[in-house]
């Protein structure tokens, strides 16, 4: 038991110094690029654009790999492996002479990322069918944390160095490859392990995994809306900007305030919404505040209101772990890698698709050659998205797990913990 609970909570630090470190270089890489091209900001926003687009393919590509990888292998070497070559990695980047290494870097940081889907099936390996989506939850509080300091943090020692994130964030990833070494126990047993195949590990083959029932499609399309709509946040920086003059402080600090209501209501708003709604109508409930949240900050005409609607829109956190936990139901056992591996594609997917979709939008609708001018055009985009998720969200069943199923999977004390 006192193994287990080290085990995950070792998944939740993870998770945690992972977007941490992602978000330590978040500040200074754009600095990283205009300086190695001699401070032309137009090349360098065509770069930090093909660096964002690669990032996410590798993402793409390999999150099903790693997580087929690791339903035949076993979790531990493919997160160990993971988070040593995360640690290496930075080190390389921090070390870049020319911009070529630095994309290089960029590269098989995307790789080494995409071990969160394995990460993710531990987590369905360990904890009980009925209490995945509180579990999942606290992985959603581990993304919100990262979220919230990574970038602050990384600001400041940027300021020092430009290259001194890169450092830490190698180092945190390092150590935690050791710690894990020493404390993360193997959570699939040998025999519920599958034979590696191409076609379950390339991205469009993973993908059909989502088809071998009718409801996982549903829920897995259902994802996908929700991960398309998330990514109006691309033009968070540039709305708040056009609509309302934000300098670049207040920007920072409303993404923290972001931050904190996802670490906030992941932690502590998921498990109770699911213990007294269910994981079904905690889906589209919290599709419903994402979408209302969403038309405040289309709406709103001053920066307060602007504000405001970040707690609103945020409640929709509680959708993805019950998404999550209804699609873990079902797969088997020996499929949760493959499982997430796939749903990580997914995501992949919509972050190659938002970053043209709402900033293109938003671009579209504020032009002075069209008679009109309707900034909140991409908020409106995400509010119908949800709402088109949020009545798909009304056919899903939810099936009590089975005694076997609740047998065969020890639940963990995360659910209950303070972690």
């Amino acid at each position: 038991m006192k193994s287990r609970k080290a085990a995950v909570v070792f998944i939740f630090i993870t998770v945690t110094l992972d977007m941490l470190a992602l978000g330590l270089i978040a500040p200074v890489l754009p600095k990283l690029v205009l300086n190695f091209l001699d401070g032309d900001t137009s090349n360098a926003a065509k770069m930090f654009g093909i660096f964002g687009t690669v990032f996410a393919l590798m993402q793409f590509f390999f999150s099903p790999v790693l997580g087929v990888l690791s339903d035949r292998f076993g979790r531990r070497p493919i997160i160990l492996l993971s988070n040593l070559g995360l640690g290496l990695d930075y080190i390389v980047m921090a070390l870049a002479p020319t911009i070529g290494w630095l994309f290089v870097g960029r590269v098989v940081s995307g790789i080494t990322a995409a071990s969160i889907s394995t990460a993710m099936a531990y987590i369905s390996d360990v904890v009980a069918p009925e209490k995945r989506a509180g579990a999942f939850g606290m992985i959603g509080a581990a993304f919100g944390v990262g979220f919230v300091l990574g970038p602050a943090l990384g600001g400041l020692l940027g300021n020092a160095d430009p290259r001194l994130p890169f450092w830490v964030a190698g180092g945190l990833s390092l150590t935690n490859a050791l710690y894990g070494y020493f404390v993360l126990p193997e959570s699939l047993s040998r025999d519920k392990r599958r034979a590696f195949t191409f076609r379950r590990a390339n991205p469009v083959g993973s993908l059909v995994l989502l088809r071998s029932h009718p409801e996982l499609f549903q829920l897995a399309t259902i994802q996908f809306i929700g991960y398309v709509a998330h990514e109006v946040f691309n033009v968070w920086a540039l709305y708040s900007i056009f609509r309302y003059g934000w300098k670049e402080g207040t920007i920072g600090l409303s993404l923290a305030v972001v931050g904190a209501c996802s670490v906030v209501i992941s932690a502590g708003v998921v498990r109770p919404a699911v213990a007294r709604l269910g994981e079904r109508r905690t889906l589209y409930v919290g599709q419903f505040f994402g979408a209302l949240g969403m038309a405040i900050a289309g709406i709103a005409r001053t920066g307060l209101g602007y504000f405001i609607s970040i707690p609103v829109m945020m409640i929709w956190t509680i959708s993805g772990p019950a998404a999550q936990g209804m699609m873990t139901h079902r797969v088997s056992a020996s499929e949760q890698g493959e499982l997430q591996g796939a749903i990580s594609s997914l995501r992949a997917i919509a972050v190659i698709i938002g970053p043209g979709l709402f900033p293109f939008t938003f671009a579209y609708f504020i032009d002075a050659h069209h008679r009109w001018n309707l900034p909140g055009a991409p908020w409106y985009l995400g509010v119908a998205l949800l709402f088109f998720a949020m009545l798909m969200s009304f056919r899903i069943d939810q099936p009590p797990p089975t005694e076997a199923d609740v047998a065969a999977i020890e639940p963990s004390p995360i659910v209950g913990s303070s972690v």
